[in-house]
């Protein structure tokens, strides 16, 4: 029934709490307490167990018969957020309900990242519409009948973000659209919104007004798309690719191909097949950055393993790709051999007909000791407790203001989801070194998979990132779907000088000495200055250890100064002080309390003509070197040291 129907019954009846002017609803804005910007996504929960969402202003319209010019409790609850306990032990506040009346709550943020707002589906701005306010996107409402959608793909082409999604759902029946829907947006500062605020998308649509597809495959199932790149050709025209697969129940994937985004028909048109065997596909995000001379696409889809030389013939041709792997040439994921030099070590290497080594055929090949742990390449772990992180899927970009290239993934097998959990790394190169990461997002018992910098949207020379995923039930085992949010895109922001984001870094050891042996040693980060300074995987064998390259509390200064004899030696000054030297990175004092586990002593070794060499192993052997009693430090261990005897 219609809700001025229902007001118009409660007056002729006389019941207690209505009249004309209740048509005015009663908005709740829950706001960040740190920011005061509204947060979508919080729960709001009348002891009746009545539920609403705030939408992406953080507004909840609230208009509910009977209960309004009274006194009314609501739970507070979202993922990443908490609200504190009453003495009771009840998270959530009793707020005088009037029509047209209007509340704030406060909220605490206990991710490192801020919710934004929702970028597709259905009622992105309803409670803003219902409170009569002006939301900032074009359809705040029901844009091109999108109720939901998978999995984004975007990139930058012809001066226009497009979009381009999985299966979408619809209003008019469960089953919608399965062969890619996709839209485009103007770009912020040409036209578009600033992404702090909203995404403007314009769908390309069919003639019921629905969301149409642009990637109409032959063959049964749906059809995806990934790996969406834009290169120029010989001309230096710009030319929009992506790989596409076909897929049948459960998840066969029985085709895969090359597919060109035809700018008149604003579809896609088939390139060519792949073979499904092929050692070498492109798969995950993609994008492009030069090594040495050449320009590559690098595929990623846990860390970017694949690449092929940027130039559309070569995209189609699977023979023409290679991947950074561990594995003999030629070598099978099946028969896995590890390609080991006379010397015995591990040889990573760019191969074109040997399949990569993601973090679950690593482990295997750990777990059946053809690989010892100090010889993976993927070594991510949580920052704090030293756990081991399994990325699942996500994207890799070069950061300027970091000068390091960032990874943002999901974890397979999180704490609080299945697929609910999200981590940010930084690393030297786009191989690696992947040691450290921070847990940036938290969906409790909820999904949101396949997430994506949108690296076109960077603020304050990449200051702060924004990034974005699906929210959805399915692989958590929740049943309880979150009401317009769930199967839908949410938008976040990462700011990269909050000091909880700050990641260790690689110290380096760089031989000063070569007369000595062994020598003395100089210790220092990489350094680089633009991506193309940072393309090839460092030594890993010569990462000495981990340590912040900012200043953060709780850190102090390694400091680099002239020992005996003119030698180079490391001392630790409290960070108040000015001390003498240069600084190396910033370090935990060793007399820091609880200090992470992820953490270990950093020694000292000296030889009495004055040459030094720091280790974390407490027990290294070396000739004419003694080892101090105390610790100099705390650091970060590097995993691609072998144990002592190994």
């Amino acid at each position: 029934m219609p809700p001025r129907i229902i007001v118009a019954f409660a007056v002729l009846l006389g019941l207690p709490g209505y009249s004309c002017a209740d048509s005015k609803p009663f908005l709740i804005q829950v706001v960040d307490d740190e920011t005061g910007r509204g947060v979508p996504l919080v729960e709001l929960k009348t002891v009746s167990a009545i539920r609403y969402f705030t939408d992406s202003n953080g507004l909840v319209a609230f208009d509910e018969p009977g209960l309004m010019n009274q006194r009314v409790f609501f739970y507070v609850q979202s993922h990443g957020y908490e609200f504190q306990k009453d003495g009771f032990g009840f998270r959530g506040q009793a707020l005088a309900v009037a029509p047209g009346g209007r509340e704030t709550i406060k909220i605490t943020r206990r991710n490192i990242a801020q919710r934004l707002y929702r970028i597709t589906g259905a009622g992105i701005y309803r409670d803003s519409v219902l409170g009569g306010l002006k939301p900032p996107t074009n359809e705040p409402l029901l844009n091109a009948q999108v109720f939901g959608s998978d999995s984004v793909e975007n990139a930058i082409f012809r001066g226009k973000v497009y979009w381009f999604w999985g299966d979408t759902n619809r209003p008019s029946y469960p089953l919608g659209n399965f062969q890619v829907p996709g839209a485009t947006s103007e770009l912020p500062g040409q036209g578009g919104l600033d992404p702090e605020v909203g995404v403007s998308l314009s769908y390309f649509l069919d003639d019921k007004g629905f969301a149409r597809s642009t990637a109409q495959m032959p063959g049964e199932g749906p059809t995806w798309i990934h790996a969406l790149v834009v290169l120029r050709d010989e001309r230096g025209g710009e030319r929009m690719f992506a790989a596409y697969m076909k897929v049948k129940p459960p998840l066969d994937v029985y085709q895969q191909g090359l597919v060109e985004f035809d700018p008149a028909s604003s579809s896609f048109k088939k390139v060519t097949d792949f073979e499904n065997h092929s050692p070498l596909l492109p798969e995950g995000r993609a994008f492009v950055a030069r090594d040495g001379e050449t320009d590559y696409v690098y595929f990623s889809r846990h860390y970017p393993l694949v690449r092929v030389r940027a130039v559309p013939a070569s995209l189609g041709k699977p023979a023409d790709y290679e991947g950074f792997t561990c594995l003999k040439s030629g070598s099978t994921l099946k028969d896995p051999v590890i390609d080991r030099g006379a010397d015995g070590k591990v040889r990573y290497a760019w191969k074109s007909d040997t399949p990569v080594v993601g973090p679950s055929e690593q482990a295997k090949l750990i777990a059946a000791r053809k690989l010892r742990s100090d010889e993976a390449l993927l070594q991510l772990a949580d920052r704090d407790s030293g756990r081991p992180v399994s990325a699942h899927h996500g994207s890799v970009h070069w950061n300027e203001f970091r000068k390091r290239w960032v990874l943002i993934t999901t974890e397979s097998g999180g704490k609080s989801s299945q697929l609910g959990e999200i981590w940010y790394s930084e690393a030297d190169s786009p191989l690696g070194p992947w040691a450290y990461a921070v847990n940036i997002v938290t969906h409790n018992k909820y999904s949101f998979y396949n997430p994506k910098q949108d690296p076109m949207f960077d603020q304050n020379s990449g200051r702060t990132i924004f990034f974005e995923g699906t929210y959805t039930h399915s692989f958590s085992g929740n049943p309880d779907q979150t009401p317009r949010y769930d199967y839908n895109q949410l938008m976040y922001r990462l700011d990269l000088d909050d000091p909880r984001a700050a990641l260790p870094v690689a110290i380096y050891r760089q031989a000063i000495d070569g007369q000595a042996s062994p020598p003395s040693e100089r210790l220092a980060a990489r350094k680089a200055v633009t991506a193309a300074d940072a393309m090839r995987l460092p030594d890993l064998s010569t990462i000495a250890f981990f340590a912040h390259d900012r200043s953060i509390d709780g850190l102090v200064p390694l400091r680099e100064t002239k020992g005996a004899g003119a030698r180079l030696a490391l001392h630790v000054t409290p960070k108040s002080e000015p001390g003498e030297g240069s600084v190396l990175c910033y370090v935990l004092p060793a007399e820091a309390a609880n200090p992470p586990a992820a953490t270990v002593p950093l020694f000292e070794y000296a030889a009495e003509d004055g040459r030094r060499i720091y280790s974390t192993d407490p027990g290294l052997k070396l000739p004419e070197f003694e080892r101090r009693d105390q610790p100099l430090c705390r650091v970060w261990r590097s995993p691609w040291l072998a144990p002592s005897g190994a």
